[in-house]
């Protein structure tokens, strides 16, 4: 890992990998595993129930089915699984709904606007964190305690990803190199999306 100043004095890795592609053309809550996706720009990966300009995901659409889809890909490390792992849950890449597994990149540590370059060609915008729902404790009961909690500083640490939306498309396929170009000017924390 190659760490990079974010301006406010922490180091976080700038370069990974792409470990597994998935996707799922209905709202499911885990995605299938693919040999490859394909990102499309402005829109999300090509075949996802979640791919559009405005929000796709049910809860959001209930509230207000124009607004802008932050969320057209999603992406989870590996390291998250490992985590997980450690504290006795078993999750597998895809199984939290991620499109993008991705390794050797601390994605929570990026600021809000970071591009991710996946591969040849694809770009993601990073816009903000994965709000966890209960569905995950269908994966393995408590584990969305695990993954949203408030920390002994009072603040609501989320675990269960980031999402973004796609400037550039591209197939994004397992092994494809990531690199992360962080924001010009002061740096913003990922909040929820």
């Amino acid at each position: 890992m190659v760490p990079v100043d974010d301006c406010d004095s922490r180091m976080t890795p700038a370069t990974g990998q792409v470990v597994a592609t998935h996707l799922s053309p209905t709202h499911t809550f885990s995605k299938l595993s693919q040999p490859s996706v394909t990102l499309l720009e402005g829109l999300g990966v090509e075949g996802d129930a979640h791919m559009g300009v405005t929000v796709k995901h049910r809860s959001r659409v209930a509230k207000d089915p124009s607004q802008p889809n932050l969320r057209q890909v999603h992406f989870v490390s590996t390291e998250l699984h490992g985590k997980l792992e450690n504290q006795g849950f078993e999750v597998m890449p895809g199984q939290m709904g991620e499109n993008i597994t991705t390794e050797g990149i601390d994605l929570n540590l990026l600021p809000t606007g970071t591009v991710l370059t996946i591969g040849a060609t694809a770009q993601v915008e990073l816009t903000g964190l994965r709000n966890p729902c209960r569905q995950l404790n269908g994966i393995s009961q408590g584990l969305m305690k695990e993954l949203v909690f408030v920390n002994d500083q009072g603040t609501t640490v989320r675990l269960a990803g980031v999402m973004g939306i796609v400037l550039k498309g591209g197939v994004v396929q397992p092994g494809d190199p990531i690199v992360a170009r962080l924001p010009s000017g002061q740096h913003v924390p990922m909040d929820k999306v």
